[in-house]
């Protein structure tokens, strides 16, 4: 690599963290995993080891995510989340890529289609997030008696999306309670999938009896969703308030708690590349911090172009928990008490800052964290001790 800022990738952890989740939650058909926005900037590479360690179909956000993750596995069913625009379905044909289908309209258009190819599709229930799907019973049925008579379309699938976790309140149930009355028009024990949940439905709940399919996206990536139950008085009140709340609204039965062992498969690291001594007074970087004792300021070649500022706080350098004083496009400015050698590794986060740590300091979730670290960034992906750079 060109410059010395990239992120790793263990494969290996991915596949059992894959592994872990199958064995804890053995009762599920399909296993999807989630691989939007290039794996969760894990990299398109990484769809092998979720493979590799169970998953048996995978999802991404858009046709041109599911061509890319073509490249890499050339077999496995993908389905796009969201709808593809009809001038592009012989491409999704030609790429063994599952549509969905999210109103009677889009249907109406699909089946006048000239389809020279079976077409897998996946209907999209709105239980209540209200951002896609039938939300009319009637609709459904015309769009699915529709969508039968084309020897070319295959209705594959059923599926919907929690917008709660359902801990705490009785949205949940009644989301279930929804896509049970919309699909109740439609023969759903004819389809051959249907799946309803995330990563915290997994964990939260016990396995919906009309659902054989699971949707698996940040569990994946080393966060089990597991929460613990401290011994703090503010911990005690929250399960009073849990409690109160979980019988006021009847809700059916959560779980906050599993064992799973899961381990996060990222680390980001970059080195310095300039080192200069400053003065007590001295100001630094474009914020002008202010130098309070003798020192030195590191220089690395990372940014907030790369998705990495100041509000990270620390690096780690051989043993030094180091402050981030200034940050720049493609640099950040860390003071040091002591001297460095050009080229030494620095970590941004990996075995000695976590990334649950780094979320906590930056008040967001993996997710986001995930999604921030640019594309610019090279990474780094390990398979059996075997190292393989890769540009997206």
């Amino acid at each position: 690599m060109q410059r010395k800022t990239y992120a790793t990738i263990n494969g290996d952890i991915l596949t059992e963290n894959v592994k872990e989740i199958i064995k804890k939650y053995p009762d599920y058909k399909y296993y999807f995993g989630v691989v939007k926005n290039n794996a969760y900037h894990h990299g398109t590479k990484s769809v092998l080891d979720l493979i590799k360690g169970g998953v048996n179909y995978l999802a991404v956000s858009s046709l041109e995510e599911a061509i890319k993750v073509r490249k890499y596995a050339t077999e496995i069913p993908i389905l796009c989340l969201e709808p593809i625009h009809l001038d592009y379905i012989m491409d999704a044909i030609n790429n063994n890529v599952t549509l969905t289908v999210e109103s009677l309209e889009y249907a109406q258009k699909l089946i006048k289609m000239d389809l020279y190819d079976t077409l897998k599709i996946h209907l999209a229930i709105d239980s209540g997030m209200h951002r896609l799907g039938f939300f009319d019973s009637e609709e459904l049925k015309e769009a699915y008696d529709l969508l039968k008579e084309n020897p070319h379309i295959l209705i594959e699938g059923v599926f919907s999306h929690f917008a709660t976790s359902g801990v705490m309140d009785p949205y949940f149930d009644k989301q279930v309670k929804t896509f049970l009355e919309i699909t109740k028009s439609i023969p759903l024990k004819e389809i051959p999938i249907v799946h309803m949940g995330r990563s915290l439905t997994l964990v939260n709940h016990p396995k919906l009896s009309f659902c054989n399919g699971i949707r698996l996206g940040i569990i994946l990536y080393g966060f089990s969703q597991s929460r613990k139950e401290g011994k703090s008085l503010q911990s005690k009140l929250r399960k009073l308030k849990r409690t109160w709340l979980q019988k006021k609204y009847k809700c059916s039965k959560t779980i906050l708690e599993n064992d799973l062992s899961l381990k996060t498969a990222m680390e980001l690291y970059t080195e310095t590349i300039s080192i200069r001594p400053v003065h007590k007074g001295d100001v630094v970087g474009y914020n002008t911090f202010k130098i309070e004792e003798e020192g030195y300021i590191l220089t690395l070649p990372i940014g907030y172009a790369d998705g990495v500022n100041k509000s990270f706080k620390y690096v780690y350098i051989n043993g030094e928990y180091l402050k981030i004083v200034g940050d720049c496009m493609d640099m950040l400015l860390v003071f040091s008490p002591k001297k460095f050698s050009i080229g030494t590794k620095v970590e941004i986060f990996g075995t000695h800052i976590p990334i649950s740590s780094v979320c906590k300091v930056l008040g967001i979730n993996a997710y986001h964290l995930f999604n921030q670290i640019s594309n610019r960034v090279v990474r780094v992906h390990i398979h059996e001790n075997e190292e393989e750079e890769i540009t997206y």
